[in-house]
């Protein structure tokens, strides 16, 4: 199929197929006129590639998983688990930092209306 269909079946656009193309995550056959050709299993593989930019991982970092992408992989691919591992403690630690610093802004927050109450005498 062409890249039309594609992005519309994978509910992504055009461009970001031949973005995954240009990063080295998806290699496609051309036709003899050279439009993109792609097959079922480009398209499993673009969305697998698609689902792990959803949670968070770049393509350098799909990149290094391209194991995971294929359909070659009968069982779970090596490194896949501990590359998942890394990006929910990542995602951890940065979820850790935006509840401290939400935290310091509603405590800021709290003393700018207090201070505000009292000029104003309420």
């Amino acid at each position: 199929m062409q890249a039309k269909e594609a992005a519309e079946r994978l509910g992504i656009t055009q461009r970001m197929l031949r973005h995954y193309e240009q990063e080295g995550l998806l290699d496609v056959s051309r036709t003899r006129n050279g439009y993109r050709r792609y097959s079922d299993a480009d398209l499993r593989r673009a969305g697998r590639i698609r689902d792990l930019i959803a949670t968070g991982f770049s393509t350098r970092e799909i990149r290094a998983m391209s194991e995971c992408l294929s359909d070659e992989t009968t069982g779970p691919c090596e490194g896949g688990i501990e590359k998942l591992t890394e990006k929910l403690e990542n995602i951890d630690r940065l979820r850790a930092e935006l509840d401290e610093k939400r935290s310091a802004v509603l405590d800021r927050l709290a003393n700018l209306r207090n201070g505000l109450s009292t000029l104003s005498g309420h």
